[in-house]
């Protein structure tokens, strides 16, 4: 039997809600009902609804996912840079690659545009810039490793010289290497580490942060073998193999991010389920990364908006990441996202004192 502890009822802050509520991941969102879900061969066999009140009564197999929903995380150091998550960063897209969807081949050649790009980013308030040179959409060409180097390495070290916490977005062993070499601080695999055997005991070896990010393919196409009995739970099983694979390489818990990996060899139907299912993550115990920016979901949900006119979708799902409590936010589009962030922060911080404007009750 496999159990699920899902967080149901969310909440803006504990009192505004009776009984207790559980603070997630030690973050600005709050629970104040729970699923617990038991899973005997793949097949849902049972459901319950229970109150904060109830997490302390049930059986020691589910007391470790307890334990993750509450789990604070420490800061990821990134140089110089520090990046806290008890609070929601957002990340900056920098895609050095002629084929990705959104921009392919618009910072590619001309680094003048592509380092403009870059720090209008992170002036906008962007925590940190991941860097890819290889495009990961569906029916992309595989990128040989000497020419992703190429392209990574120039923009990484741009920004390092300004002083920028870096994550490379590879799946190559080579271009991590070459990468965290140049100055960047986090590995972001697409692929879990699983593309490449060296990728584990590399990325053990750096004593880098890395981005563990689900995806069903297992060759060069990551989009193939999409077919799930739950979508949610066999996310959450697969990220949870990853993790323990990670640990057992020897890469330390604290370094270890999770990303549901939206777009990757899933359906509209997958994608939502996903995005209405992301308090469950927490009780994997680590940070959480969401890359639904400019996403094919929102595309389908607006009578076929191209990637530059998805502004609004994104920024729709940016915010139910915010109301889940996932830390990292991966976008295109820096400046709004910052902005709906900040405000978001703000009712968050005024619902925390609300209730001690109101006279008694």
């Amino acid at each position: 039997m496999t159990y699920y502890l899902r967080p149901i009822a969310l909440a803006e802050s504990p009192q505004s809600e009776e009984g207790e509520t559980l603070r997630l991941a030690g973050g600005l969102a709050y629970a104040s009902r729970f699923a617990l879900i038991e899973r005997y061969d793949g097949k849902i066999v049972s459901r319950r609804r229970l109150s904060a009140g109830d997490l302390n009564d049930l059986p020691d197999e589910v007391q470790p996912q307890v334990a993750a929903l509450r789990q604070a995380h420490a800061p990821l150091q990134c140089g110089p840079r520090t990046l806290r998550l008890d609070q929601p960063q957002v990340v900056g897209i920098l895609n050095v690659t002629p084929d990705s969807f959104s921009d392919g081949g618009q910072f590619l050649d001309d680094p003048e545009v592509a380092n403009a790009h870059a720090a209008a980013m992170l002036e906008a308030g962007a925590a940190m810039i991941d860097v890819g040179g290889e495009s990961t959409r569906p029916g992309a060409a595989a990128v040989w490793e000497g020419d992703e180097i190429k392209r990574v390495v120039p923009a990484v070290e741009r920004l390092a010289a300004a002083g920028a916490a870096i994550s490379v977005d590879t799946r190559r062993p080579g271009v991590m290497e070459a990468a965290l070499a140049a100055g960047a601080h986090v590995i972001n695999d697409v692929s879990a580490l699983r593309h490449d055997p060296r990728s584990l005991e590399f990325a053990a070896s750096s004593g880098a942060p890395v981005i563990l990010m689900h995806a069903p393919g297992d060759g060069e196409d990551l989009h193939a073998g999409g077919t799930y009995r739950d979508v949610v739970l066999d996310v959450f099983d697969w990220l949870a193999a990853r993790r323990d694979a990670a640990l057992a390489a020897g890469i330390a818990r604290a370094r270890i991010v999770l990303d549901p990996g939206i777009g990757f060899g899933k359906s509209l139907q997958d994608n939502l389920a996903l995005i209405n299912a992301l308090p469950l993550f927490h009780a994997l115990g680590h940070p959480l990364m969401l890359g639904a920016s400019r996403k094919r979901m929102v595309g389908a949900l607006s009578n076929e908006a191209p990637a530059h006119q998805r502004l609004g979708g994104s920024l729709t799902l940016a915010l139910k990441g915010l109301d889940a409590g996932v830390q990292l936010l991966r976008v295109h589009d820096v400046a709004e996202t910052v902005q709906a962030v900040r405000v978001w922060r703000g009712l968050r911080d005024a619902a925390l004192t609300d209730f001690g404007q109101l006279p008694p009750l």
